[in-house]
């Protein structure tokens, strides 16, 4: 029997769209074959209880809050503007995901999130990947870092990084198939219409 995972997704103002969106959708369509259970069940987290701007303007509002969110085995930290030029200035934001990674099984981010959990410490030293555009700021910021261009997503263990915007669909499917299995992942692709094999 396959285990059920908890997925929190952080969002801000200025979150890429489909760095978040991509991801939400992978987790909250991954099924138990035999079952048809979800495995995972999925959160967004913000600061607060705010409605919140997306880049271009949608709005979105979380689930829940950086005080009253349930337990979460994975943490998906996007990327976008508000990413990389306002989160990474956000002291509430950096306590919350460097206190909240330390608590889960798997990080990951999409696009220029991996700012985030540079700046955060969640990563180190680690071999990770950002947005095509972003991988030589990521590198010149944080030197200790081994920055890569030749992959979509990239796993570290403990934390998985991925490029940019529709790159963070494909990690996320990496991650169901780490999670509960490459079948279900396939299945989950089949179902999106995206074309991933692994």
């Amino acid at each position: 029997m396959i285990k059920s995972f908890a997925v929190g997704i952080f969002l801000f103002d200025e979150v890429e769209v489909l760095d978040f969106a991509g991801p939400f959708e992978v987790f909250s369509l991954a099924e138990n074959s035999g079952t048809k259970e979800k495995i995972f069940k999925v959160h967004t987290i913000s600061e607060d209880d705010a409605i919140l701007s997306a880049r271009n303007g949608l709005k979105v509002k979380a689930d829940f809050t950086f005080t009253n969110h349930p337990p979460l085995d994975v943490l998906i930290v996007p990327g976008g503007y508000g990413a990389e030029k306002v989160e990474i200035h956000n002291p509430a934001a950096l306590t919350w995901i460097r206190e909240t990674a330390a608590r889960t099984a798997v990080v990951a981010s999409v696009c220029t999130g991996a700012f985030l959990l540079a700046e955060s410490g969640v990563i180190t030293n680690e071999t990770v990947t950002t947005h095509h555009l972003d991988q030589s700021d990521l590198a010149q910021r944080f030197p200790q870092l081994t920055v890569v261009s030749d992959k979509k997503y990239v796993d570290a263990g403990k934390v998985v990084t991925s490029g940019g915007i529709s790159a963070g669909i494909g990690m996320a499917l990496y991650m169901v198939a780490r999670l509960a299995g490459r079948e279900v992942a396939l299945a989950t692709a089949r179902r999106m219409e995206y074309d991933w094999r692994g």
